[in-house]
């Protein structure tokens, strides 16, 4: 009988030990540029918007972590890629409205964004395209990817 006991107590001690993690989700609303006129001495600006929701209580803190270009393999500058030619748009994310710094996975130079107590937070991507790009017309992408940790 007090074998058993012990054993008892043994698993109990394990199951306080045990971690519970959040799920969480993430979804983006796309960073759009519209058209961009390589005369104009400006930068074109935009915004889009990263979604995280989590279950759990109480709510964790997260971390934001967007990819270097799939087009170039870099995060500064980032470049968007012409959908018929090898011509690439240069173009950057940044975590602020003020655009100076680069959004990524924490090297290089870039930052992740933490989000604190995330239950559902929407978080803002800010992208800027640099002016005076001499490229030629046409459709421009690029895919990146987003990645949370809780």
């Amino acid at each position: 009988m007090k074998r058993l006991i012990e054993l008892v107590l043994f698993i109990s001690l394990l199951l306080l030990t045990a971690k519970a993690y959040a799920a969480c989700s993430v979804s983006t609303t796309a960073v759009n540029f519209g058209n961009y006129d390589s005369f104009v001495t400006t930068p074109l600006d935009t915004t889009g918007t990263i979604t995280v929701s989590c279950d759990t209580t109480p709510p964790v803190d997260v971390t934001i972590a967007i990819s270097a270009s799939s087009s170039s393999g870099l995060f500064n500058p980032r470049q968007m890629k012409h959908t018929t030619r090898p011509n690439l748009l240069n173009y950057n994310l940044y975590t602020k409205q003020n655009r100076t710094t680069v959004w990524g996975d924490g090297t290089g130079g870039t930052s992740t964004v933490v989000v604190k107590g995330t239950r559902q937070k929407n978080v803002t991507i800010y992208g800027s395209i640099p002016p005076r790009q001499n490229v030629p017309p046409g459709i421009y992408g690029d895919i990146l990817t987003v990645t949370i940790i809780p």
